[in-house]
């Protein structure tokens, strides 16, 4: 009986041991790891409202960004209306030019507009975005307003 109460002994003292270098090794992986893996959350927010927020140079850029986008669309349209108008007086060559050009103007006018509406719904550059902008662009109007 003693033989089986030592080998019980010495499986407690085994397991012991093994939860032991368990919770040393747990406490050492918190100690230096750990705690920046627990943080991370915290720090990237950090980070990104610090590259975001806290530069001012983002926010400027942002700003005149938005302005830019805008007065693209804005200028495509005047263009547009501008080689509609020639084409109701253009030669039938000159029509087939002006058909391909408009072609080429309002896809490229949808493309800004989508990129302009794609980073107004981006909520770390919509806060910085001009109040007299519009909140989104339509692709349907051709009467873009930038400002008032």
């Amino acid at each position: 009986m003693s033989t089986t109460r030592e080998e019980v002994t010495s499986a407690i003292w085994v397991i012991g041991a093994i939860a032991a270098l368990v919770t040393v090794g747990l406490t050492i992986t918190l100690a230096f790891g750990g705690v920046s893996w627990l943080t991370a959350p915290f720090r990237g927010e950090v980070d990104k409202r610090d590259r975001t927020e806290g530069s001012g140079a983002f926010r400027i850029a942002t700003y005149e960004e938005f302005f830019g986008l805008c007065a693209t669309v804005q200028f495509k349209e005047g263009a547009i209306r501008t080689l509609e108008e020639e084409n109701k007086t253009a030669s039938e060559s000159r029509r087939a030019q002006i058909g391909t050009s408009l072609t080429a103007l309002k896809s490229s006018r949808i493309e800004a507009v989508n990129e302009y509406n794609a980073k107004a719904a981006q909520e770390h550059r919509s806060a910085f975005k001009d109040k007299d902008l519009p909140p989104r662009l339509d692709v349907n109007d051709m009467n873009t307003t930038c400002a008032p």
